[in-house]
C-alpha cells in the first residue's frame, strides 16, 4: 500500500514539474469575416511530404525514434554516405589512443590509382607518395568526399582495406546497425556493401552524440588541398542554416542518397533519403522532410542531469533518504500540442538497502505517450548514502520484518 502511495505521489510530482514548463500558448487571431480558422496544433500530423527514393526516414535524433519512413530496412546501396561510417571509425580509434590528429598518413600509390583523380569519382588532390596530418586527411574525406583520402586513411588506421573494412562492421554492430556490411572505406560498388535508411540514421545519430568534434567537420562548406578548392556536396548547407550535416552520395546503382541533419532550438532531426532521381531532387525531399518535422513535431526538455525529481526510503543508511535524478537531460519528441498529455511513470524498488553509491541506478522513469513508451531513463542516486551503525542496522533489520508482513 504504501509503495503505491510514493509512486502515485511521485507521477503527481512529474506530472505537477511537466506542467509547470508547458509554455504559455500564444493568443489566437481575432478571427476575420470569409477567413479561414487558424490551424490548431491539436490536429492530428498530417502525412509526411511524398519522398522521390527507393528508401526514406526521419528521425528524431533525441530519442531515435523514426517519425516517418518507407523502406527503412531495405537493403540499398550507400555509395559515400560510407564515409560516415569511416569518420565514425577514426573518431572511435582516436578516442581510444590508436592514432591521433597529428599522424602522418601516406597517401599511398594503391590510394591515389584506386581512388584519385585518374578515377571517376570523388577525389581530394592529396599527392602520391606524400603525407599529410591525418586531421587535412580526414577533412579531404568529409568534405571533399575524397575516396582517395578514405583509401589512405583505411590503410593508415588499420593497415589495409580489408582490415578497415572488419573494424566498420564491427563499429557497425555496436551502434545497431543489423542489415549493413561494409567492404570498403568509400562507398564505391562492391559485392556486399549495403546498408538501410535506418541503419544510416542510427550512425549519424551515434556520431553526432559520441563524437561531436568529428561530426562537426561536416559543416565545413569548402575544402582545400594544395591548389585544388572543392565544396561540401551538400547544398542545404547553404539553403538552411539550421542544417550542419551530413552526407551525400551518389553511384549509378544507388543513385541520388543524402543524409542530413538539422537543429533549432533543442530539437536535432536526421533525414535519410536513399536512391533519389538527382541531385535537386534528393536536397528538396530532404529540406521538405526536416521542415515537417520541426513544423509538426516539438521537443521538451522535462528534466536536466543531476536534478532532484524523486526521494526514496533507505534502510540501514546513515541517512534515511536517497535523492533519485538522471544522468543526462531527459527530452522528449512529441507532435506539437500533445505535451500537456504526456503521462509521466516511475519504477522505483519499495525496498532501498544502504550502502548506495553515487550514481547507482535505483529504478525507471517513462513517459509515455497514447500508451506508447516515447522515452525511458534509469533513475541514478545524486549522492551515496553510507551503511548506518550497528545498532541502527539492527532496529531497522527488525522494521523490515515487521514492514515484511
Amino acid at each position: 500500500m504504501k509503495s503505491r502511495f510514493v509512486l502515485a505521489a511521485l507521477t503527481a510530482f512529474v506530472v505537477g514539474i511537466a506542467l509547470a514548463q508547458t509554455p504559455t500558448p500564444p493568443i489566437p487571431p481575432v478571427p476575420q469575416p470569409n477567413a479561414a480558422a487558424p490551424a490548431s496544433d491539436a490536429l492530428p500530423v498530417p502525412p509526411p511530404p511524398e519522398i522521390t527514393g527507393t528508401a526514406w526516414l526521419l528521425m528524431d535524433a533525441t530519442s531515435g525514434n523514426i517519425l516517418a519512413g518507407e523502406n527503412v530496412d531495405m537493403q540499398v546501396e550507400p555509395a559515400s554516405i560510407t564515409k560516415v561510417m569511416t569518420s565514425y571509425v577514426i573518431a572511435a580509434e582516436m578516442a581510444g589512443g590508436k592514432v591521433a590528429k597529428t599522424d602522418q598518413v601516406m597517401m599511398s600509390e594503391n590510394a591515389w590509382r584506386t581512388g584519385g583523380a585518374a578515377t571517376d569519382g570523388s577525389y581530394s588532390g592529396f599527392e602520391v607518395n606524400q603525407t599529410a596530418p591525418l586531421l587535412e586527411m580526414e577533412k579531404g574525406m568529409v568534405v571533399q568526399s575524397g575516396n582517395d583520402a578514405a583509401i589512405a586513411l583505411a590503410e593508415h588506421v588499420a593497415g589495409s582495406v580489408d582490415a578497415f573494412a572488419a573494424l566498420m562492421n564491427q563499429y557497425a554492430a555496436r551502434i545497431g546497425m543489423q542489415n549493413s556490411h561494409f567492404v570498403n572505406p568509400t562507398g564505391l560498388p562492391g559485392e556486399g556493401h549495403v546498408s538501410t535508411a535506418r541503419d544510416l540514421a542510427l550512425l549519424a545519430r551515434a556520431l553526432i552524440h559520441n563524437y561531436p568534434e568529428a561530426y562537426s567537420y561536416n559543416s565545413i562548406k569548402e575544402y582545400t588541398v594544395g591548389s585544388i578548392t572543392q565544396p561540401n556536396r551538400n547544398v542545404l548547407l547553404w539553403r538552411d542554416d539550421s542544417v550542419d550535416g551530413i552526407k551525400t552520395g551518389h553511384t549509378s546503382a544507388a543513385g541520388y542518397c543524402l543524409m542530413a541533419s538539422a537543429q533549432r532550438g533543442d530539437q536535432r532531426l536526421i533525414s535519410v533519403v536513399m536512391g533519389s532521381t538527382s541531385e535537386k531532387q534528393r536536397a528538396d525531399d530532404s529540406q521538405a522532410l526536416l521542415n515537417w518535422g520541426f513544423r509538426f513535431y516539438e521537443t521538451h526538455k522535462l528534466f536536466d542531469a543531476g536534478t532532484q525529481i524523486a526521494e526514496q526510503k533507505v534502510w540501514k543508511g546513515q541517512a534515511d533518504q536517497v535523492q533519485l535524478g538522471l544522468s543526462q537531460p531527459l527530452l522528449v519528441t512529441v507532435p506539437r500540442g500533445r505535451y500537456e498529455q504526456l503521462q509521466p511513470m516511475m519504477d522505483v524498488p519499495t525496498a532501498l538497502v544502504a550502502p548506495i553509491e553515487q550514481g547507482q541506478a535505483i529504478g525507471t522513469v517513462k513517459v509515455m505517450l497514447d500508451g506508447e513508451v516515447l522515452a525511458q531513463r534509469p533513475l541514478v542516486a545524486i549522492s551515496a548514502i553510507e551503511e548506518a551503525g550497528f545498532f541502527k542496522r539492527l532496529w531497522h533489520e527488525l522494521l523490515m520484518w515487521w514492514h515484511s508482513d
